[in-house]
């Protein structure tokens, strides 16, 4: 079982993301999964964390982007490192 959740000021921020009409494609995705992970137990997707991982390497992601694929990265299931 994975022990790590989102803060509340990230899933905070996540809402306000998935509100936002000028959000990207990316961070609504990102977003959605990291408010998926507020509580315990649950894991990033192999595709999450692929798309997570892609963002954190792009130069062009934004500073809220990198952020919120950080959380989903570091809260990824064990088994598949």
């Amino acid at each position: 079982m994975n022990s790590k959740v989102s803060s509340q000021k990230l899933a905070s921020n996540s809402a306000k993301i998935l509100k936002s009409k000028g959000s990207s494609k990316i961070q609504k995705s990102l977003a959605g999964s990291v408010l998926s992970q507020v509580s315990l137990g649950k894991t990033s997707g192999k595709r999450m964390e692929t798309k997570a991982s892609k963002a954190l390497k792009s130069k062009k992601s934004s500073s809220i982007t990198r952020s919120l694929a950080g959380s989903v990265v570091s809260q990824s299931s064990n088994k598949r490192q």
